[in-house]
């Protein structure tokens, strides 16, 4: 990405006879500077700020003086706007320039420039390795940053004069902060900076704080159904995050996901991932995928780095994080968290996040994790992050507002009459409930063998074969009163592991061409698999089609809550306790009957059996 004289210069709307070829020729120049994915992420919450301005053009250009460029040119190309190359950027005079992130030669743009903050304030400590480099991305360094003796902690990333000064003055016009408590810091760092500081609050954190009444939404987006909850596995980047590898905090990543599938039931329980974009970007998204392959095929949902993260924590129930700034932004709108890592060492210690470090607690990595997880929301008290959430903004829900005012003053025009700074609000995510490819352990219990049918069903993920169970459950060692059967997904990687399976599920459209219909897969694979009790077509929300061993087909619908919306429990579920009331000597007409209720923890579902002819 680093503009290079073999890059394509653009003509049009700006370059040495751009005026020969725009249509609207009498505009302004907003120029947005992007480092890395993580900074752009910043640079869209503010984007919509300028929209209906037909007096302001556009334009974005990348330093290319971050290691983590993988994702830039997907990302420019999908926001639409023209790319400058970064050598005809610094060429090119603009009205505002505006930076989520120091580094690369921005002392050369011709134009004022803005800096924001990329995460919720300015909170660590990065050293600069070289005279000619910033860091994390490339730049230039005051003339005295190399007097620093070699035992001075390294300045704070954002505030202090490595970053904020060139040859003695501030590089930006504007350095926007979200706290007054930023400002004090700035003050005492690099005073001469101090001028041009402006306190405009935090626009992610004003989106979280719009979309909060959603949380309903996006849990059923993530296909969260009522009575379960969320655990959110949160990590910055670095070898002391969560994510990470350093020997002084412990690698604990490799055991915390196949815990969390083996110890929290199933439909009790769903988890999801938010990793950083240096984490996604620095090693691959393909790299991650592979080294999560195993807790995805448990039902682990990986987030989208850039749009749905925030969406996620709304939806969380916990998060298990480290000293990132999502992390914090959690603990902001009042979620239970619990820290996995947290390397003190990295942080500013008078900054907000270090405070995060010394009030919420440490996961214990080898006691039970369920035990944990119920605790930290069991007994949450909402207020208990109160300072944190103070924090983050001085002025929530005004972001829009200040910013836009700022932009505008920097540009010399007045803003758009009569329209509002608006920001844009959190899409709905697609829906994506967890599909597990893994083998599933199912414990099932006949509660009332005297009523109706009634079972209850705990399932957990245990694809090494391994005795697991649900920690403090049936299948920890307290089996008594309760039968056992394997559930498998007919493509698990281990196709070995169809031959012992005694239920065996698929999830398709009813009209799938490939697999369906359901009536015509369940034949066919109790056919190769003999051994198997039950085929299981799972064709939507609360819905699925079943085939016994004796030749009955069945549909199972569960009944939809008191809001008429579909139970969200996978129909995989249903099919087992089906399972466990017929291998308990029961008839497929009792369920056919009366229809069976399934207990999952503390929820009953209510689900009709009825024959397909």
């Amino acid at each position: 990405m680093r503009g290079t004289s073999a890059e394509a210069r653009l003509r049009v709307p700006v370059g040495d006879d751009s005026h020969r070829w725009v249509t609207r020729a009498a505009c302004r120049r907003v120029l947005f500077v992007v480092h890395n994915v993580t900074s752009a992420t910043r640079l869209l919450d503010v984007l919509p700020l300028f929209r209906d301005d037909l007096r302001v053009q556009l334009l974005v250009t990348c330093t290319g003086s971050s290691p983590f460029l993988a994702g830039v040119p997907e990302l420019l190309a999908s926001v639409g706007l023209p790319v400058l190359p970064w050598e005809q950027a610094k060429e090119t005079p603009v009205d505002l320039a505006v930076s989520a992130s120091y580094g690369g030669e921005l002392e050369l743009i011709r134009g004022d420039l803005a800096v924001l903050s990329h995460g919720v304030g300015y909170n660590k400590r990065l050293a600069t390795p070289d005279a000619g480099r910033r860091t994390p991305d490339a730049g230039r360094r005051t003339p005295d940053a190399g007097r620093r003796t070699p035992d001075a902690p390294a300045p704070v990333f954002g505030l202090s004069p490595d970053w904020l000064l060139h040859d003695g003055r501030p590089l930006a016009a504007a350095t926007v902060l979200s706290h007054p408590e930023q400002l004090d810091r700035l003050r005492a760092a690099c005073p001469e900076a101090a001028g041009t500081a402006v306190l405009a609050g935090d626009p992610c954190y004003d989106r979280l704080l719009a979309a909060l009444p959603h949380r309903d939404r996006f849990r059923r987006a993530l296909g969260v159904s009522p009575g379960q909850r969320l655990v959110v596995v949160n990590s910055t980047w670095s070898p002391g995050s969560l994510f990470g590898d350093d020997d002084s905090e412990g690698d604990l990543l490799p055991s915390l996901l196949p815990r969390l599938a083996a110890e929290l039931p199933a439909d009790e329980y769903r988890t999801a991932a938010v990793l950083h974009p240096n984490i996604w970007h620095g090693h691959g998204p393909g790299q991650i995928r592979a080294w999560l392959d195993r807790a995805r095929r448990a039902g682990l949902a990986l987030v989208d780095p850039l749009e749905d993260w925030r969406q996620a924590l709304i939806a969380a129930d916990c998060v298990i994080g480290d000293h990132g700034s999502v992390t914090y932004y959690a603990a902001a709108i009042g979620r239970p968290v619990l820290l996995g890592a947290f390397p003190g060492g990295a942080l500013d210690p008078d900054s907000p996040v270090a405070a995060l470090g010394r009030t919420a607690p440490r996961l214990r990595p080898y006691d039970g994790l369920r035990a944990q997880v119920d605790h930290a929301v069991d007994r949450h008290d909402p207020g208990r992050f109160r300072a944190q959430a103070e924090h983050v903004s001085s002025a929530p829900g005004r972001s829009a507002a200040l910013l836009r005012r700022a932009f505008y003053g920097l540009i010399g025009i007045p803003e758009p009459a009569g329209r509002p700074a608006l920001l844009d609000p959190l899409r709905l995510p697609s829906y994506a409930p967890a599909e597990r490819t893994a083998p599933v352990r199912v414990l099932s219990r006949l509660t009332d063998a005297s009523g109706p049918p009634e079972i209850a069903v705990v399932r957990c993920t245990a694809d090494d074969g391994a005795h697991h169970g649900p920690d403090g459950l049936p299948g920890s060692g307290d089996d008594i009163g309760w039968d056992a059967h394997t559930a498998v997904h007919e493509d698990t990687p281990d196709p070995g592991r169809l031959r012992v399976a005694d239920v065996i599920v698929r999830y398709a459209a009813a009209d799938d061409p490939r697999v369906g219909p359901p009536a015509a897969w369940t034949a066919e694979v109790l056919g190769r698999h003999p051994g198997c009790a039950l085929a299981v077509y799972v064709t939507g929300p609360g819905r699925c089609t079943v085939r016994t061993r004796g030749g009955d087909l069945l549909r199972l619908a569960a009944r939809p809550g008191a809001d008429g919306r579909a139970d969200l429990c996978d129909p995989a579920a249903h099919a087992s306790a089906l399972h466990a009331w017929l291998a308990g000597g029961k008839s497929v007409e009792e369920a056919v009957a009366s229809g069976i209720t399934v207990v999952t923890g503390r929820v009953r579902h209510g689900v009709d059996v009825e024959r397909v002819r």
